[in-house]
C-alpha cells in the first residue's frame, strides 16, 4: 500500500528520469526546462511541512536547495533532501547518482523500486523510521559505493548475497542501530569495502573469518550484538589498513598467540565484555597510536605491566574498569598528554591515588581499595575536569581546598570512604556542580553557606555523617533545581524552615534520623514534582557539560541513590526518577500531619514514624493512589483509620503501630491483608486482621437478632430433629427386616424373587456378549 502510494506520488517525476537518460543534451549548461517542470511536479507530490523546498520557485533549478546538477551537462544527478518531514519519496530514478533523504520522518518499508535507480552511487536513508527488511532489489545497484541505513527500525536477516552486484564498488556500509537478526554475511569479494558498521543489532552466531580478507577495511564495528565464539588471528590477518575495531558487548573470546604481531595500527579499540584475560593481551604492546582504548569487563586479573603505560601517551579515552586488576598505580602525570577520560573503577587497585595529569577531564576510580589522602587531586589544575568519582574506597583525611580550579566539575562522588573534618568553603566555587555525593563519611560541622552559589545542584546526598546545625533556609531559596536532598542520619537540629517549600522540583526529601523539632510545614504541597509523573532516570549527558573536549566523547552519567525502602536500603538508578518519597522519621516533630501532604498525588513513600505527632490521620489520604509505603508508627495519633486508606490498591507496606488509634479497621482487601504487627500498640483498635472484635460485631454480622428465648426454642427444635431421624431409621429398618425374619413364606418369596432377577441378568449378559463377539469376528 505504501509503495503504491509512493510510486503514484512520483509518477510525475518519471519524465525527469527519461530526460536524464537521454544523451542529446550533453552540451547544455544550466537547468534544463523539462527537468525543472518534472521537479516541480515531484515537489507537488510531497508533503513539505517544514518548507524545505521553498526555494523551488526560481528559474534555475540547479540552484534549488537539495538539487545537484552536472557542471558539464546541466542534468540533475543528485537529490539531497535532508531534514524536514518529507514523507516516502522513492521511485524509478534511474539516472540519479546521489540520493539523500536522511533525518526525515520517513515511515513504512523501503520500496522494491529503489533497486531501479541503476546509476545510484550513494544512498542515505539513515535516521528515519523505516521498517521491514532490506529489499532484495538493492542487489541490482551495481554502482553503489555508499549505503547508510542506520538508526531505523529495519529488521529481518541480512542475506548472504547482500549487495552482491556492488562487491567491487561498495566502500561504506552503515546498518547499525536497527533490529537485524541472523548471522553476519560473509561479504566475500567486497574488495573496496572500507567501513563496515553493523553495531547495535541482534546479530548472532560467529564472526566469519572471511572478514579478514577485506583488505581495504579501515573501520569494523559489530559491537552490541549477540555474537559468540573465538576470534583468532585469521579474522584480522589481512586487515593492514584497519584503524577502528569495535567488537564490544558480545560473547567473543580472543585466542591469539603470544608472538602475534597485528598488521594494523589502531586508533580506536573497544572490546568491552570480550574475554581477553586473565593477562593483558601481549599484542596490545604493538599498538602505538591508540587514542581510544576500552577493554572493560574482559576477565583480566593481572597486574598492569610496565609496557602498558608506554601506550597511553596519545590516549584520551582509557577504560579498564570491571576487571580484577591488582596492584598500585604509578605517577600518571607524565603518562597521558591530552585531556582524558580515565575509568579504572571496579577493580582491586590499592595504595594511594597518584599524581594525575593536569588536564584530566573525567576520572572514575570507584570501587577499589585505594587509601590515604586525596591531596594530589589538586594537581588537576586546569578547568577540564567535569566528572570525579572516588566512591567506595578506603580514602581518608580532610577534603582538599582546591575546588576553585574545578569550575567545570559537574559530578562529584566521594561517598563510602573515611573522610573527616568540615566541608570546605571552596566547594561553593564549583558553580557547574549538579550532583554531590558525600554520604557515609565522618564529616562534621555545618553546611557551608558558599554552597548557595551552586545553583545548578540537582542532587545532594550527605547522609550518614556527623553534620550539625540547622538545615539552611538557603537550600530552598538558592537551589531551585534540587531534585534529591538526603540529609539522613546526621545531627541536624532546629525546625524545618518554610523556605524549603520552594523546592518545586524535589522528588526525594529525606531528613530522617536527626534532631529536628517543630511541626511539619503545610506548604509541602508546593513540591509540585511530587504531584506528577517524572522521567525514568536522573541523568547528565556529556553534551550538557559545557566542555568542548567531550563534545564527541561516549559519556553520560545516570545518577543513583540509596533509598530506605521497607526497612532496608535499596539502590535505585534506572528507575530513580519514578521514586517520589518524603522521610522525616526518627526526629522530634510535633503537631498534626498536615492534610496538604495528601495533595502530593504521585507520592510513593511517606514515612513520619518515630516522632511525637498528634491528631488524626488526614481523611483525604485515600487520594495518594500511587502510595506504596506508609509508615506512621510510634507517634501519638488518635482517631479512626480513614476509610479511604483501604482504596489504595498499590499499598504494599503499612505500619500504624504504637499510636492511640481507635475504632474499627476499615473493611477492604488491602488493609486486612497486612500482618497484625501493622496495627499493634493501639489499645482501642479492633477488627480484622486483629483478633480483637469490635462491639456489636455479632449484631452487624447476623441478619436477624435472636432473643434468649429463641435460642432455647432453637435448641429444642434441634433435639426433636435428631429424635425423628432415629425413629425413622428404627421403623424403616425393622419394618422390613423384622417382617422377613418372622414370616417364613414372605422370606421365601423375597429371596426367590432375587434369584430370578440374578438369573435374568446373567442370561441376558451372556447372549449379548456372544452376539458382540460374532460381529467383531465377522
Amino acid at each position: 500500500m505504501v509503495v503504491c502510494f509512493v510510486e503514484r506520488l512520483l509518477f510525475s517525476f518519471l519524465v525527469l528520469v527519461v530526460v536524464c537518460a537521454k544523451a542529446g543534451l550533453g552540451n547544455t549548461v544550466g537547468c534544463i526546462e523539462r527537468e525543472r517542470e518534472a521537479l516541480l511536479r515531484f515537489k507537488h507530490g510531497l508533503v513539505d511541512d517544514y518548507g524545505i523546498l521553498s526555494s523551488w520557485d526560481t528559474r534555475d533549478c540547479c540552484r534549488w536547495r537539495g538539487v545537484q546538477c552536472s557542471n558539464h551537462t546541466g542534468q540533475v544527478v543528485g537529490l539531497y533532501l535532508q531534514e524536514g518531514s518529507l514523507r516516502e519519496a522513492f521511485g524509478n530514478m534511474s539516472s540519479l547518482e546521489y540520493f539523500d533523504l536522511s533525518s526525515n520522518q520517513l515511515q513504512g518499508s523501503i520500496p522494491d523500486t529503489v533497486g531501479n535507480m541503476a546509476s545510484l552511487e550513494e544512498l542515505y536513508l539513515h535516521d528515519n523510521k523505516l521498517e521491514g527488511e532490506i529489499p532484495k532489489s538493492l542487489s541490482n545497484l551495481c554502482h553503489l559505493q555508499k549505503l547508510a541505513l542506520q538508526s531505523n527500525n529495519l529488521s529481518g536477516q541480512l542475506p548472504q548475497d547482500l549487495l552482491a552486484c556492488a562487491n567491487d564498488t561498495l566502500e561504506i556500509l552503515y546498518l547499525s542501530y536497527n533490529q537485524f537478526t541472523g548471522s553476519v554475511p560473509d561479504l566475500i569479494g567486497f574488495s573496496s569495502l572500507r567501513v563496515l558498521y553493523l553495531g547495535y543489532n541482534q546479530l548472532n552466531g560467529t564472526l566469519p573469518t572471511s572478514i579478514g580478507h577485506l583488505t581495504k577495511l579501515q573501520w569494523l564495528d559489530i559491537g552490541s550484538n549477540s555474537l559468540q565464539g573465538v576470534i583468532s588471528e585469521a579474522h584480522l590477518f589481512h586487515l593492514s589498513d584497519l584503524h577502528t575495531l569495535d567488537l564490544s558487548s558480545n560473547s567473543l573470546t580472543f585466542n591469539m598467540s603470544l608472538e602475534w604481531v597485528p598488521p594494523f595500527q589502531l586508533f580506536s579499540l573497544a572490546l568491552t565484555s570480550c574475554q581477553l584475560g586473565p593477562h593483558f593481551p601481549s599484542w596490545l604492546r604493538t599498538q602505538k597510536q591508540l587514542k581510544d582504548l576500552d577493554i572493560s569487563n574482559s576477565d583480566i586479573s593481572d597486574v598492569i605491566p610496565n609496557w602498558f603505560w608506554n601506550l597511553t601517551s596519545p590516549i584520551y579515552t582509557f577504560n579498564i574498569s570491571n576487571n580484577q586488576i591488582i596492584g598500585n598505580l604509578p605517577n600518571l602525570s607524565s603518562k597521558f598528554d591530552q585531556p582524558l577520560y580515565i575509568d579504572m573503577s571496579s577493580n582491586y587497585l590499592e595504595g594511594s591515588i597518584p599524581q594525575l595529569p593536569s588536564d584530566l577531564a573525567l576520572l572514575d576510580l570507584s570501587n577499589n581499595k585505594f587509601s590515604g589522602s586525596i591531596s594530589l587531586l589538586c594537581t588537576v589544575s586546569k578547568s577540564y575536569l567535569v566528572y570525579l568519582d572516588l566512591s567506595n574506597n578506603l580514602l581518608s583525611g580532610e577534603l582538599p581546598h582546591c575546588q576553585k580550579q574545578w569550575k567545570s566539575l559537574t559530578v562529584l562522588n566521594l561517598e563510602n570512604n573515611q573522610f573527616y573534618g568540615k566541608i570546605p568553603k571552596s566547594f561553593g566555587s564549583m558553580q557547574s556542580i549538579q550532583t554531590l555525593h558525600l554520604r557515609n563519611n565522618n564529616l562534621i560541622g555545618e553546611l557551608p553557606s558558599s554552597l548557595k552559589k551552586c545553583k545548578s545542584l540537582s542532587f545532594i546526598d550527605l547522609a550518614k555523617n556527623r553534620l550539625s546545625g540547622k538545615i539552611p533556609p538557603w537550600i530552598g531559596g538558592n537551589l531551585p533545581n534540587l531534585m534529591v536532598l538526603n540529609l539522613r542520619s546526621n545531627n541536624f537540629s532546629g525546625s524545618i524552615s518554610l523556605e524549603l517549600c520552594q523546592l518545586k522540583k524535589i522528588q526525594i526529601l529525606d531528613l530522617s534520623s536527626n534532631n529536628i523539632l517543630g511541626s511539619i510545614p503545610r506548604c509541602f504541597s508546593n513540591f509540585t514534582a511530587m504531584t506528577k509523573k517524572g522521567n525514568l532516570t536522573i541523568a547528565y549527558n556529556y553534551d550538557s557539560l559545557h566542555n568542548s573536549f567531550l563534545s564527541d566523547a561516549p559519556w553520560s552519567y545516570v545518577d543513583s541513590e540509596l533509598v530506605k525502602w521497607k526497612g532496608r536500603e535499596f539502590e535505585y538508578k534506572n528507575t530513580l526518577g519514578l521514586v517520589k518519597s518524603i522521610d522525616l522519621s526518627s526526629n522530634k516533630l510535633i503537631g498534626e500531619i498536615p492534610k496538604e501532604v495528601t495533595d502530593l498525588l504521585e507520592l510513593v513513600s511517606l514515612n513520619f514514624s518515630r516522632n511525637n505527632l498528634t491528631g488524626s490521620i488526614p481523611t483525604t489520604i485515600g487520594q495518594l493512589k500511587s502510595l506504596d509505603i506508609l509508615d506512621l508508627s510510634q507517634n501519638q495519633l488518635i482517631g479512626e483509620i480513614p476509610s479511604g486508606l483501604s482504596e489504595i490498591d498499590r499499598l504494599s507496606t503499612l505500619d500504624l503501630s504504637n499510636n492511640n488509634l481507635s475504632g474499627k479497621i476499615p473493611r477492604g482487601t488491602q488493609l486486612q491483608s497486612f500482618n497484625t504487627s501493622s496495627y499493634e500498640g493501639n489499645p482501642t483498635l479492633c477488627g480484622p486482621p486483629l483478633l480483637k472484635k469490635c462491639p456489636g460485631d455479632k449484631v452487624e454480622g447476623t441478619p436477624n437478632a435472636y432473643s434468649y428465648e429463641d435460642d432455647i426454642q432453637q435448641d429444642g427444635n434441634d433435639m426433636w430433629f435428631y429424635v425423628s431421624i432415629a425413629l425413622g431409621f428404627i421403623v424403616g429398618f425393622w419394618g422390613v427386616c423384622g417382617t422377613l425374619l418372622l414370616n417364613n413364606s414372605w422370606r421365601y418369596a423375597y429371596f426367590q424373587f432375587l434369584n430370578k432377577i440374578k438369573d435374568w441378568l446373567y442370561v441376558t449378559t451372556t447372549i449379548n456378549m456372544a452376539r458382540l463377539w460374532r460381529s467383531l469376528q465377522s
